[in-house]
């Protein structure tokens, strides 16, 4: 069967709400030719060979709602396009991209199929899409394939193009939130919110991140003095610049002591409980390597703690543990620090490992020597060696935080001047307050790692994300600005200019996206955006400007079929018309459902406090109307329309003509308040239905009558 092939005709990201759900997704038109006429059931041993190499595919469910229902569809026969999506997902799921959302729907050409994945990542569901049509390839034509190195490449893109743990957690509780976030870089810069309401994250980093502070922060000298002179218990310390400068230290201070890098972090170059003058001397040379200045401090007994301040509270804490191994006789140090340390599943180089593997680094090396022994040595059965002191924070301890601790490490974190923070201290007992038991706070850290409190060793995780979130969306905040948007197949750019010209009126900060470019605040910024691709663009870079207070966003079919939306919801979304459509052949959209299906999108994504702006003279829209999660606004020329009239009875808003007067309806009250006679505009098809269009999203906007027969008067001469 090697004649036979699965072909990619076309692979497009559609980045936003789409056809096909709400979420990103990758769809690709593949034709499967000849293994058409060859579904799973008529390959021999194609069962046998997919169900070994991905055994966990037992878990999709798929048709049959059950258990292992998608391998028995495989056994009883299916396509090619259908096993490709069960396996893509499959191969994210592995690679730590758990879950998702697949479609595969053949079209009108015989052979050739949509199959659309959920993509999480552009780069990572491109190569796992790839992946699985080789995966599937090699088990119709009985080759080998190497699934672990598949996987294994997957998980290297996932760490290199996906959102580190830290971010993603954040992402992910404003998304149970539901506010909408925005990927900004190739990296962890993430715009949470839109327009004038948004805020950006970096890490645990917000924008009211002051840089001042983190650079304080970073001194940790300078910290230390803010700290003490606002009562707050630190060990003393001093700067050095030579050995001999930290033997001298060490002798005024008081053996033993600790020596580090001043900005350094993540525990490097950092000794504790040095004693002697070839242990300070030694711990100088490698601390000078770490960072650019070395301080020698007392040392404080006890147990290292990190402390997450977020705002004005504590929201997480977690405990240290000593890296150490035991001998057994047999293995050197070396050997056992593999065997017993880094073979812990808490330890890994990639984003998702709480603690990092421990290598014999100059530091490490120091320990040892300090204890009397080499690498290659072989401790005696029993014999414990420790490796590092610190950096091992992976204990859940937050319930057991003092209250007087807890208001201590917060008003560190207010000295420095951050708002979210990283608080490290050393006690023998969190429970008890820090100055009860000699503790002290050591450093107050910019940017914290959150992974130790997602994925504690010990303990429950703490939901540090949502608190994050809570610190920069308080009180049920959404982070949204009003956004209109715009469909259908006529009319679009005409609603989209005149409903903002309306809003302009109102004194606020407009950015409007349409066939015409890019308008902000009245002013044009950029020409043109008759591309799909340019509109998509277009509309995200007026969601991203801090100054937008409303956005009215315009959506051609086309746009949507090729990018989705550039938004996940919208406070209003007008539908004007279903034809006629241009073409879209090449999408395979041909049937007035298939169009039905596109221009849908634009009311599914209505919010529930919204409404749907929908023609009550065009059945195809009309019966939109059952998809609005929010309320239904209907406009027609004619008032008399049966769906009209009855949207009205039954308490619903219309916005129509009667006897020349523009007449507002709602509850079974109408208002006339403008006479269409009178308005410069002309009284064309195709320009009435944008008026009344844009006439019905004003009203659900709340701009009232006088602010709409305003925009109707001036509209020409402005606009």
């Amino acid at each position: 069967m090697t004649h036979k092939r699965i072909e990619f005709r076309r692979i497009q990201y559609l980045r936003g709400p789409n056809i096909w759900t709400y979420r990103p997704v990758l769809e690709a038109l593949v034709d499967i030719g000849e293994l058409e006429d060859f579904p799973s059931n008529k390959i021999p041993g194609f069962y046998e060979r997919l169900s070994a190499w991905l055994p966990s595919l037992i878990e999709h469910r798929c048709s049959y709602e059950e258990r292992g229902g998608f391998l028995r569809r495989v056994q009883e026969g299916t396509w090619p396009g259908h096993i490709l999506e069960h396996v893509t997902l499959e191969l994210q799921n592995l690679a730590g991209m758990p879950g998702g959302f697949g479609k595969a729907r053949e079209v009108s050409e015989r052979g050739v199929y949509k199959v659309v994945v959920r993509a999480w990542n552009e780069h990572v569901t491109r190569a796992a899409l790839q992946h699985g049509r080789d995966l599937v390839m090699a088990a119709i034509e009985d080759r080998p394939f190497d699934v672990a190195a598949c996987i294994e490449h997957l998980k290297d893109l996932v760490d290199t193009h996906c959102l580190g743990p830290s971010t993603a957690c954040i992402v992910d509780a404003a998304d149970d939130r539901d506010i909408p976030a925005i990927r900004l870089t190739d990296g962890n810069l993430v715009q949470l919110g839109y327009g004038c309401r948004q805020r950006r994250i970096w890490t645990a980093e917000t924008d009211r991140t002051s840089a001042i502070a983190e650079s304080i922060s970073r001194d940790k000298d300078l910290t230390k003095t803010l700290l003490q002179s606002c009562g707050l218990p630190v060990p003393e310390g001093q700067l050095v610049d030579s050995p001999e400068a930290a033997w001298e230290a060490a002798q005024d201070i008081g053996l033993p002591v600790v020596v580090k890098p001043d900005d350094g972090n993540h525990g490097r170059g950092v000794f504790l409980n040095l004693n002697t003058r070839d242990e300070v001397e030694a711990a100088y040379r490698v601390a000078s390597e770490e960072g650019s200045n070395v301080i020698v401090e007392r040392y404080i007994p006890g147990i290292e703690h990190r402390l997450l301040v977020v705002g004005s509270k504590v929201v997480a804490a977690a405990r240290g543990e000593i890296a150490q191994v035991v001998g057994d006789g047999k293995h050197t140090i070396r050997e056992l620090i593999d065997l017993q340390i880094n073979a812990d599943p808490r330890r890994g180089s990639s984003e998702e490992h709480p603690l990092n593997f421990i290598g014999l680094d100059s530091a490490a090396l120091l320990e040892i020597r300090r204890q009397g022994f080499a690498p290659e040595d072989v401790p005696a059965e029993g014999k414990v060696v420790v490796i590092q002191r610190i950096g091992n924070l992976a204990i859940d301890c937050t319930d057991e935080v003092h209250p007087d601790t807890a208001r201590a490490v917060v008003l560190a974190a207010r000295v420095v001047g951050l708002d979210i923070a990283g608080v490290d201290l050393v006690a023998q007992d969190i429970s008890r307050p820090l100055e009860a038991q000699g503790g002290a706070i050591v450093e107050v850290n910019a940017g914290p790692g959150l992974l130790m409190h997602l994925k504690p060793a010990e303990g429950k995780p703490r939901p540090v994300g949502q608190a994050i979130v809570e610190l920069l969306f308080p009180d049920g905040d959404s982070g949204r600005i009003p956004v209109v948007g715009i469909t259908g197949a006529r009319g679009k750019t005409v609603t989209a200019r005149l409903l903002t010209h309306f809003l302009n009126l109102t004194g606020q900060y407009i950015g409007l996206a349409c066939s015409d470019g890019i308008f902000l605040n009245r002013r044009q910024v950029e020409t043109g955006a008759q591309t799909a691709k340019v509109q998509w663009e277009a509309a995200r870079r007026v969601l991203m400007n801090r100054q937008v207070q409303a956005a009215v966003i315009e959506n051609g079919a086309e746009a949507i079929l090729q990018d989705g939306l550039a938004y996940d919801r919208c406070q209003v979304g007008i539908v004007l018309n279903s034809a006629p459509m241009a073409d879209l052949s090449r999408h395979y959209i041909e049937t007035p459902e298939q169009i039905y299906n596109v221009l849908r999108t634009q009311v599914d994504v209505v919010l529930a406090g919204g409404a749907a702006v929908l023609n009550a003279a065009d059945p195809l829209v009309a019966d939109m109307a059952r998809l609005s999660d929010g309320e239904v606004i209907f406009f027609a020329r004619d008032g008399e329309l049966p769906v009209l009239r009855e949207h009205c009875v039954q308490g619903g808003r219309a916005v129509f003509i009667r006897e020349g007067q523009l007449v507002l309806a709602q509850e079974g009250h109408e208002t006339s308040f403008l006479d269409m006679a009178s308005l410069v505009l002309p009284v064309e098809d195709g320009i009435t239905e944008s008026l009344l269009a844009a006439v019905a999203a004003a009203w659900a906007l709340g701009l009232g009558t006088d602010v709409i027969r305003a925009g109707l008067e001036t509209f020409p001469a402005i606009a």
